[in-house]
């Protein structure tokens, strides 16, 4: 009879990189679906409006304020909002924040005055408060700091993909009159819908933290674990940094002035676009009114070169760990051809590429800008500034959308106002150009010491 204890079953080897696939394919795909949603009912206002601006009462001012006030009630919830998602559970937090949002959206249909309409874009940037932080949150519940930067890079793509598909579906949608709607009350109520349904999924399609992912091994459960509880350990041990410090950093500040311009006329372009479409296609072509649905053909076309903008960029900053003439040019240029697209005397063609140009370099700079902080600050300091400076990016929001109307009101054209929008991402670009940031090498990520892993 042997003596030898009996030998114990080996630990299951947990490979790194296969886990942190399984969670990125696991979570990113559906948290860039919610984002578009998002995205969709946001900004699909500047598609409805080629036919609300009909409406009793309802001038290019109304749209200018309308479009603003909707980022008064969304930075009024949006730290509590996040804040649930760390302390409560994001799955639910996000289910409430997409059925209610999506109810708003659809209760767009009603709106008959400006009033009504001033008062439902408040109630949809409050019910949609919260989302974006608490996404970032959430990230930091299943990645690693190497790749939340990866992670954040499925809801930039977000953005233009969602006013792309968004402009396409509006005008195919404008052209309907279904028992006796509107093609822009039809727009609200089919856009808004995937919202509530996507709310009821959430639940069932998210987990809140790894320890409770039954659809990764226990072994795979326990090494994430250890390594999001050892990336906070190190966070705490690098110290903390007050908002009062951090607002004493002029990188701070000029990060969250340059973000501040560039976006005052981001928000703006993205709700104005529509309208400018429709008029420099009469004006180049001097005939009649073009279809809304040619307009929205049109504008998705230039918000589909923004998507292929966003992929090139990221991919170049990576590899050459530059970051900040990354940004630099992005707005820079997306000014230049915004400019461009004013010179009198063109044809239609030439000034759709320069609106393409255009929207292809205002996508470029968002995901090296947001590597800036990181660059220029402690992790502690960054944690705060970056909340600072997502604050500026928002408020921009309330302030280009209501000068472009007001500058209509008072008589400006649209080619005017496009050349405004442009100064502003001229602006943000000098602004920016003025930060004095090392070059990063490639290659921080300790399990990818060349760069190539990619989620």
């Amino acid at each position: 009879m042997s003596l030898d204890p009996p030998q114990s079953a080996a630990e299951p080897v947990v490979d790194p990189r296969a886990v942190r696939r399984k969670v990125a394919w696991r979570i990113l795909p559906l948290v860039f679906i919610l984002y578009v949603i998002a995205y969709l009912d946001r900004a699909n206002l500047g598609n409805a409006w080629l036919q609300m601006k009909y409406l009793p009462g309802f001038n290019p001012e109304v749209l200018g304020w309308g479009a603003g006030i909707f980022f008064a009630g969304y930075q009024l919830l949006e730290i509590p909002g996040a804040l649930l998602v760390e302390r409560w559970s994001a799955r639910k937090w996000f289910a409430r924040i997409l059925v209610t949002w999506g109810a708003c959206s659809m209760g767009m249909a009603l709106v008959t005055t400006p009033l009504q309409f001033y008062f439902a874009r408040f109630l949809l940037g409050l019910a949609e408060a919260g989302f974006f932080p608490g996404l970032i949150i959430y990230f930091t519940h299943w990645f690693p700091r190497a790749d939340r930067g990866r992670a954040l890079a499925s809801m930039v793509l977000a953005v233009p993909f969602s006013l792309t598909v968004g402009a396409w579906i509006s005008g195919a949608l404008l052209s309907v009159g279904w028992f006796g709607l509107a093609g822009w009350q039809w727009l609200f109520l089919v856009e808004g819908a995937p919202a509530v349904l996507m709310g009821v999924a959430v639940p069932f399609l998210l987990t809140d933290r790894p320890a409770q992912a039954q659809w990764l091994t226990a072994a795979e459960r326990a090494w994430l674990v250890e390594t999001l509880t050892e990336d906070r350990r190190q966070a705490k041990l690098a110290g903390g940094e007050t908002l009062s410090q951090a607002l004493r950093r002029p990188t701070v500040w000029l990060l969250a002035l340059g973000i501040f311009a560039a976006n005052t006329g981001g928000y703006a372009l993205a709700f104005w676009l529509p309208t400018v479409v429709k008029t420099l296609l009469m004006e180049t072509h001097g005939a009649a009114a073009p279809s809304d649905e040619a307009v929205l053909g049109w504008t998705g076309l230039i918000y589909f070169c923004g998507l292929a903008g966003v992929w090139p960029s990221g991919q170049s900053s990576d590899r050459t760990g530059e970051r900040k003439w990354h940004c630099v040019a992005g707005m820079m240029l997306t000014g230049i051809f915004l400019g461009a697209c004013v010179l009198p005397g063109q044809p239609w063609a030439l000034v759709f590429v320069w609106l393409c140009l255009a929207g292809f370099f205002a996508f470029s700079w968002p995901t090296p800008f947001w590597v800036l902080p990181t660059l220029t600050l402690s992790d502690s300091a960054a944690a705060v500034a970056i909340g600072l400076i997502n604050m500026c990016a928002n408020f921009a929001g309330l302030v280009g959308s209501p000068v472009v109307g007001t500058m209509k009101k008072f008589g400006a054209s649209d080619p005017m106002c496009l050349l405004f929008l442009a100064c502003c991402y001229l602006a943000g670009g000098a602004v920016i150009a003025f930060l004095r940031i090392a070059r990063m090498p490639p290659g921080n990520d300790p399990d990818d010491p060349d760069g190539a892993q990619r989620l």
